[in-house]
């Protein structure tokens, strides 16, 4: 029986994996594709090469997964017009990218409130930044999706800069983790963006005596992501869920072989009720 939310994995999580390994794991594990924001270790460029990018399409079409995102990591948030302005161009390109590969959503981040400025002025850079390029997207037929990340970890202002870009093509990506940290609910994170949340990032982590959060196996921490799952069945939500288990950062945690088995057996646990 298929699940209620299809399973996808971040490359994310398998950094020192090919994405011939995460792919292979990934059908041993049920996942239905990856969101591809590491390859070969390394950060995915927007200008891959056609080498890269035949490669990509040929293991999809041998393994029957897809690949439902990539990861960029453009932000809006400078002060200097000119980067704000190189940005969008890379977020152009990862576009372009997405198309070649049949890739529904690129993922950018909003950025952190520059020294000596403020949100108002940050939600205006971004909301200017993401309207610029969205000929492109429409062009492309991709989606960019705006994470709950950074200063806008919060549903609360990431709707702000939704709000500014009434654009179809102008979704949000849940990260249920960041919302959270900063004192949001799951309900009122939902309240804010939910009609526009496109996709999900699934991660667990448990705060620290020192205040930094320790990330976690699935339904060990404190981030309430069975109530999440809750709430994405009661109101209908028809997306993926996304495991972003952060091994590239955190070399700490857990390996992808014990952490994404594990992940796609407690969701399923969950999505069973």
């Amino acid at each position: 029986m298929p699940d209620r939310f299809p399973l996808v994995f971040s490359t994310l999580g398998c950094p020192d994996w090919t994405l011939e390994r995460a792919a292979e794991e990934a059908v041993k594990n049920n996942y239905v594709g990856l969101e591809v924001r590491v390859l070969d270790g390394q950060i995915i460029p927007p200008d891959l090469d056609e080498t890269g990018q035949q490669r990509i399409r040929k293991l999809m079409a041998d393994t029957g997964l897809i690949i439902v995102g990539l990861g960029a990591s453009t932000r809006f948030s400078s002060p200097d017009a000119a980067e704000r302005q190189a940005q969008e161009a890379q977020l152009r390109q990862y576009l372009r990218l997405a198309r070649a590969l049949d890739v529904p959503y690129v993922r950018t981040f909003g950025g952190d409130v520059a020294p000596g400025h403020t949100i108002d002025k940050t939600v205006d850079w971004l909301a200017a930044g993401l309207a610029n390029v969205m000929d492109e997207a429409e062009a492309q037929g991709v989606t960019v999706l705006l994470e709950t990340h950074d200063a806008f970890c919060r549903g609360q202002e990431v709707a702000r800069v939704l709000a500014k870009v009434e654009h179809p093509r102008l979704k949000a990506v849940w990260d249920v983790h960041h919302p959270y940290r900063k004192g949001e609910s799951i309900e009122e994170t939902w309240q804010f963006i939910g009609e526009r949340t496109a996709h999900v990032h699934i991660k667990d982590a448990r705060l620290k005596p020192d205040g930094d959060w320790q990330l976690v196996l699935l339904g060990e921490g404190e981030v309430p992501n069975k109530a999440v799952v809750d709430l994405l069945i009661r109101e209908g939500y028809n997306g993926y869920l996304s495991v972003e288990w952060e091994k590239k950062w955190h070399p700490e945690i857990e390996e992808p072989e014990v952490a994404l088995p594990q992940h796609a057996a407690v969701l399923r646990e969950w999505m069973q009720g």
